[in-house]
């Protein structure tokens, strides 16, 4: 059997024990799982930012891998704690948006709500599910455990809105979704993948069945407020050190960087401002 693997995506931070002692639940629990950190550095209660970091990294583990996701601004609430198992994946988190960019690219994904008081702590606190309810269920299904124990199918589930993007004409309008550690702002413009020297194709990441777009690499304009890029670069190196690109980052969506700077401080940009991709 293979060595079941548990990914821990949270807003914890890594100053506190809690990371820790979700560690020391599951390894009491299930202590051959495997627990990789997927990241502790989700903003605190950014739930759409947690959605979106899941959406862009599930895909790169193996099979069967179990995602652990606490980002629960809602803890000790009403909101449900659930589980759903989508494609390949297992994953576990609170019932408040942040597994629906996943389960929205899989519509047969089986959903369920996380109600069982056998496989969680006997003491559960209202601050801290990930600790009490989440990880006792993760370690549960890594020791080979199945979902209809945990609790019953749920026919409906919080689902955030898809974030901005619309073609108008020869504009595509997108906002920042996500600012990583460098200060790269990444927008909803994607997928965009290079089908050859200077021509990028667009693939909604959020619409299957919207027809793609053809974009000259060239050609293209990114404006954001008074700002204005000419041009989809392929490297930071593409430019001079200091100087501001638009690129395509590793997950395929378009990102405004500056070479060896911070562009979100930069243009004083953040999470949910508007940016235009000119088709040229």
């Amino acid at each position: 059997m293979q060595t079941p693997l548990i990914a821990l995506l949270t807003d914890f931070g890594m100053d506190d024990s809690y990371v820790g002692v979700i560690k020391g639940v599951i390894s009491g629990i299930c202590p051959d799982a495997r627990i990789v950190d997927l990241t502790h550095a989700i903003a605190p209660q950014n739930v759409r930012q947690g959605a979106f970091e899941l959406m862009t990294t599930y895909t790169y583990f193996p099979a069967d891998t179990i995602f652990l996701v606490v980002v629960d601004p809602g803890v000790g609430s009403t909101r449900r704690p659930m589980l759903a198992r989508a494609g390949a994946y297992t994953f576990i988190a609170p019932d408040n948006g942040v597994l629906s960019y996943v389960l929205d690219r899989d519509p047969a994904a089986q959903v369920h709500e996380l109600t069982s008081a056998q496989h969680r702590l006997s003491c559960v606190s209202n601050t801290f599910h990930g600790r009490d309810v989440f990880a006792p269920a993760a370690a549960y299904l890594a020791r080979g455990g199945a979902l209809e124990v945990l609790g019953p199918r749920l026919e409906s589930y919080v689902r955030l809105p898809q974030p901005r993007l619309v073609r108008d004409g020869q504009r595509i309008c997108g906002e920042a979704v996500h600012v990583d550690h460098f200060g790269n702002i990444v927008t909803s413009i994607g997928n965009l993948t290079w089908t050859h020297e200077g021509e990028l194709a667009l693939h909604s990441a959020w619409d299957a069945k919207a027809e793609a777009v053809r974009i000259d690499a060239k050609q293209a304009i990114v404006t954001y407020d008074d700002w204005r890029i000419s041009g989809i670069a392929r490297t930071y190196a593409d430019v001079p050190r200091g100087a501001l690109l638009a690129l395509v980052g590793s997950s395929g969506f378009l990102e405004i960087a500056i070479n060896q700077g911070d562009a979100c401080a930069h243009l004083s940009a953040g999470i949910g401002f508007e940016f235009n991709l000119q088709l040229g």
